[in-house]
């Protein structure tokens, strides 16, 4: 059994930071790879950026040069600091996980999922 738990969410300022964090439990060979994913009020869920277990991140381009995603594999947490944040940016955000990252990019690739925490960025 996996459990993802996400906090760090909140409401800032357009140029402003925030950092999401994520604390699994659980079997580690269940969360090799773990990512970001982000859900605007009426749009589909979206991925964000992920880590394998290695550390090697990927992003999806609109984050890119702004987000920087990583991993404390020793206290089985990953992070999302967030700068230069936008009004776009502006969704739930959620943790996910799944045993390998290989061209794993949609929500039904990974089987584990957080609660999701809320950022808000006002302009």
């Amino acid at each position: 059994q996996v459990q993802l738990v996400e906090s760090g969410g909140g409401s800032v300022e357009t140029g402003g930071s925030l950092r999401l964090s994520c604390a699994a439990s659980g079997y580690t060979t269940t969360y090799g790879c773990m990512a970001w994913f982000r859900q605007a009020p009426g749009k589909e869920r979206e991925w964000v950026s992920k880590i394998n277990w290695g550390g090697t991140t990927y992003y999806t381009d609109s984050v890119k040069g702004r987000f920087t995603i990583s991993r404390d594999n020793a206290k089985n947490t990953l992070y999302l600091q967030m700068n230069s944040m936008k009004p776009e940016d502006t969704a739930m955000y959620y943790c996910a996980a799944a045993p390998y990252c290989g061209g794993l990019y949609s929500v039904r690739d990974f089987p584990y999922w957080g609660q999701g925490t809320q950022v808000t960025v006002s302009s």
